[in-house]
């Protein structure tokens, strides 16, 4: 977005880099410190670009970034609306569609369209131009993510990285299912390469369905409920929350209600560098 295809040159991760290990033990949480809730925030309505709208989860005023993260978009956009030409630096964007559409041309004339279910995991690195409109009709949604590079990574070549869903890993277990974007869960990992090491899972929760997810106790990590509601730690929530998780090993979820809870789990590596940021560079 821009507060915020074929690519320039579509890199294909030669090998498998695991940046995480993380498990899912549904029966028993296992943790020695389990994550609460420690910031609960309702994504609000804004416009962006050219007569689209967003929820901003992160990067608003409530919740300026949280490191390496600095911005999270639930995006909605039907023609003629869209996000025309506007530059990106410094850092990577995952582009996660839910419904409809989007279609990507970058300034060197590289053009390519993810559909719902599909991942583009763009790299800016130095630099790059490029435009991001509707290519459906009807409405066209997704999650659009900001992370931070290191200062060292600041200036590499820009590149991207497209997982369409048919090839996104999955698994199912005791009514929690799971599409694993980036990262290892369930005993299955994803092929995307992160620069700054991350996990990005996609869970549905049955009705009644309970998840005791492991995560790094050293990084940053957060929620953003999609539909539904459930029970986070000890915290309430329902569609379009943002949870930012406080310290802790693991996290238990509890989908205590009759219809299907789905939520995105995002951690991250914290840069610990200082963020100098001006709209979408």
């Amino acid at each position: 977005m821009e507060q915020t295809q074929q690519p320039p040159i579509k890199t294909i991760v030669p090998s498998i880099i695991r940046n995480i290990m993380s498990e899912s033990d549904h029966q028993s949480p296992a943790f020695t410190s389990p994550k609460m809730v420690v910031k609960k925030i309702l994504a609000k309505s804004q416009s962006e670009g050219d007569g689209a709208t967003v929820r901003r989860a992160i990067g608003s005023r409530d919740l300026r970034n949280l490191d390496p993260f600095l911005m999270l978009d639930e995006f909605s956009v039907s023609p003629p609306a869209g996000f025309p030409d506007h530059p990106h630096r410094g850092f990577e964007t995952v582009t996660y569609m839910l419904q409809g559409g989007i279609t990507h041309q970058d300034f060197a004339g590289h053009k390519g369209t993810i559909w719902a279910g599909d991942v583009q995991w763009m790299t800016a690195g130095r630099g790059i131009v490029h435009s991001e409109m509707p290519a459906g009709e009807g409405p066209n949604t997704g999650l659009q993510l900001w992370i931070n590079l290191s200062r060292k990574d600041k200036m590499i070549e820009p590149r991207y990285q497209e997982l369409l869903s048919k090839d996104i890993r999955r698994a199912e277990k005791d009514g929690v299912e799971v599409r694993v974007i980036a990262g290892e869960t369930m005993g299955v990992s994803s092929p995307v390469f992160t620069r700054t090491p991350a996990l990005f899972f996609d869970f549905t929760l049955k009705p009644k369905a309970q998840l005791h997810q492991s995560i790094p106790e050293t990084w940053t990590s957060f929620v953003y409920i999609i539909e539904g509601e459930g029970v986070f730690g000890s915290t309430h929530a329902s569609a379009h929350h943002v949870l930012v998780l406080g310290p802790g090993d693991g996290l238990s979820v509890c989908n205590k209600t009759s219809e299907p809870l789905r939520f995105v789990l995002v951690g991250g590596q914290p840069i610990n560098e200082p963020v100098v940021q001006h709209g979408p560079l």
